[in-house]
């Protein structure tokens, strides 16, 4: 019952997404996204007055339609506010603001649960949401020039020329999906019995430090090499901790040093490829298509994660965790195989800035 109330939330938030996109190309994009953003903040005081699990799962559906579209409006507004001559740049610091909050929030949430209740957490998540309802509202964007409506087809949904590229990143987000849900059991099987939230830490340190330079490149044009650096660098960190299991046995020490100096490459790798990855997709969108671009960017990661989930458990439960590594860097290499030789001639064919 618990997976089924969860899962309500990320499926709501991966069927409205398509929709999204067309939504944000269509209409003016900063009151949708401040109205998403408006939805997504009430839920949490609905939660706190849900009497029985039918209305919570109705929220939930409803969060995660919320989510959905409030993710794809964000993304798109920060690529509209940004001059282009540093929109990489911008994309990278719009993403590093993600990956603090997803890693902060996890282990906060934890934190309180062990000393609050749940209704002192929904509170404090409705506070921290009004905050940046408030902040996205202080946004400047601007307006949206019109433009000729084109005829509803596939293209309106998902940016057809941004394929390849999002079946490239579904690949890539199916070990990365493995590790944020099972690396804590993971740890457990290789003798790593406390903290393991410093994974999560140093992968969130790994990412901030990518910034740093990735974004500059991307901007001076160099989006498929800093994506093939970025892949080169998670399939190594993948096959190094598919082995720690095997290394465990024998040097411990050694498992642990690597488990551990894994995450923060694999924040280096996965952040360097992130805002690469975002300007790959709206370089090949008109500018009236970005919503669409943006969309599918998410869409693509979404479901390679929710694959990654029900992949990673089951190799889990039929083998190992070492061997669900295993599978996921073999993933890796094929994707990176595939970014050579299909998805980056596809890209530099069809670019349009």
């Amino acid at each position: 019952m618990v997976g089924i109330v969860l899962s309500c939330y990320t499926v709501a938030a991966l069927s409205i997404r398509p929709f999204s996109g067309y939504l944000l190309d269509t209409f003016a994009r900063k009151p949708l996204y401040i109205f998403a953003y408006f939805v997504f903040t009430a839920i949490f005081a609905g939660y706190l007055l849900a009497g029985s699990l039918t209305i919570f799962i109705i929220l939930r559906v409803i969060h995660g339609v919320a989510f959905g579209t409030v993710t794809v409006a964000g993304n798109t507004v920060v690529i509209d506010i940004m001059p282009s001559s540093r929109r990489g740049e911008g994309i990278g610091y719009y993403g590093l603001a993600n990956n603090i909050a997803m890693s902060v929030g996890p282990m906060v949430g934890l934190f309180m649960h062990e000393a609050y209740s749940f209704d002192t957490i929904f509170l404090c998540s409705l506070a921290s949401c009004s905050l940046g309802l408030i902040m996205a509202s202080l946004v400047h964007a601007p307006a949206k020039p019109p433009v000729k409506r084109d005829p509803i087809s596939l293209d309106r949904f998902i940016l057809v020329k941004g394929i390849p590229a999002g079946v490239d990143l579904l690949l890539l987000s199916i070990p990365y999906g493995m590790t944020t849900t099972y690396v804590a059991m993971y740890a457990h099987q290789i003798g790593i019995t406390s903290n393991t939230g410093i994974f999560f830490t140093l992968m969130a340190i790994g990412m901030a430090i990518s910034r740093i330079f990735s974004g500059r490149q991307v901007d001076k044009g160099r989006i498929t090499q800093v994506i093939a650096l970025g892949m080169y660098l998670v399939c190594i960190c993948f096959f190094a901790l598919s082995s720690c299991a095997t290394l465990t046995p024998h040097h411990p020490l050694t498992a642990h040093t690597i488990f551990f100096s894994v995450a923060l490459f694999l924040g280096i790798g996965f952040g360097t490829m992130f805002p690469a990855f975002n300007s790959l997709f709206v370089n090949l969108a008109p500018n009236h298509k970005r919503g669409t671009a943006t969309s599918t960017y998410l869409t693509s990661w979404d479901v390679g994660i929710g694959c990654g989930l029900l992949m990673g458990g089951y190799i889990a439960q039929i083998s190992s965790f070492d061997r669900a590594y295993f599978v996921g860097a073999c993933l890796t290499v094929v994707s990176t195989l595939y970014f050579k030789l299909k998805v980056a001639p596809h890209f530099e064919r069809n670019k349009l800035r």
